[in-house]
């Protein structure tokens, strides 16, 4: 597989140093055993995985979401598509066909019109329709690369959108990168909510920071009387909540504004969403704030 001006090579010289690393005011990692390595020439602040127990629950629309919201609150912002092998986030920000340029050493990120820095596996490939038929290790290193080897310059918050499920590269992101707090996606479905309590417990054993959980795909709401109409009856998630001791960060009803995203190429945010996500983006912020 050709890639566009890029070197997959890791840098044996960023060495783990504790002092730049987002996540050392709450860090609960064995210091001498750490796996993170940090790049000198980049202050990202804060890092937000979103994740979920499968595909097909709108992750990488709501990554897409958290990191427009946070841009428009006048934070600075990037977004790493650690979904290597269904890498969406470029169509989704609208950057197809834009590639990613490199030097000897470094990736740099493309950046959209409202300048969130974003890098993918698809910005870097000469031909993004190409699968990426890539085994695990080499997968995985691809991802340590874009924490890396990717400048990221000075950042209030990264977004990542990792991988579905609890695989190689799931893993490889809890261990490589120093994730502030984890928002996990789910649907109001009894067996989504059991796949999502697997990815749950694999965070836990990491000891990663869950923020709590977005129900996507909750509700319509009836275009005459406004009133929302619920798909399921709500129980499961509550149930679920209660038994994985999370916090519910709040809800997202079926909308053409979020199923669009990848053809809003202005990165303008439909008003009625904005108004629906933005308390939730607020509980994101304040479940980080909490954790210093």
């Amino acid at each position: 597989m050709k890639m566009a001006n890029a070197n997959i090579d890791i840098g044996d010289d960023f060495v783990s140093e504790c002092n730049s690393c987002p996540s050392n005011d709450g860090c609960s990692k064995d210091k001498e055993n750490c796996m993170v390595k940090n790049n000198p020439y980049n202050n990202v602040k804060k890092i937000i995985g979103v994740m979920s127990g499968k595909g097909g629950v709108g992750k990488s629309s709501i990554s897409v979401l958290i990191a427009r919201h946070l841009k428009d609150m006048g934070y600075s912002v990037g977004i790493l598509d650690a979904d290597v092998t269904g890498p969406s986030i470029p169509n989704l920000m609208g950057l197809r066909g834009k590639k990613a340029e490199t030097n000897e050493e470094f990736i740099l990120p493309v950046e959209t019109q409202s300048e969130i820095k974003t890098i993918s596996l698809n910005l870097l490939l000469q031909d993004e329709n190409q699968p990426v038929i890539w085994r695990g290790p080499l997968i995985s290193g691809a991802v340590k690369q874009f924490w890396t080897d990717v400048i990221w310059g000075e950042l209030d918050y990264l977004v990542i959108d990792m991988p579905p499920g609890t695989a190689d590269v799931a893993l490889t992101v809890m261990q490589s990168i120093p994730i502030s707090g984890l928002v996990m996606v789910s649907i109001p479905q009894e067996l989504v909510s059991m796949i999502v309590s697997k990815a749950v417990n694999m965070a836990k054993a990491m000891n990663i920071n869950i923020l709590g959980v977005i129900e996507n795909m909750s509700y319509i709401t009836c275009p005459d009387c406004g009133k929302k109409i619920k798909f399921f009856n709500g129980k499961n998630t509550e149930k679920f909540l209660k038994e994985m001791n999370l916090k519910f960060l709040g809800e997202l009803p079926m909308l053409n504004s979020v199923s669009n995203l990848s053809e809003q190429g202005n990165e303008n945010i439909d008003e009625s969403l904005k108004k629906i996500f933005s308390p939730i983006v607020t509980n994101i912020i304040n479940g980080l704030e909490e954790k210093k």
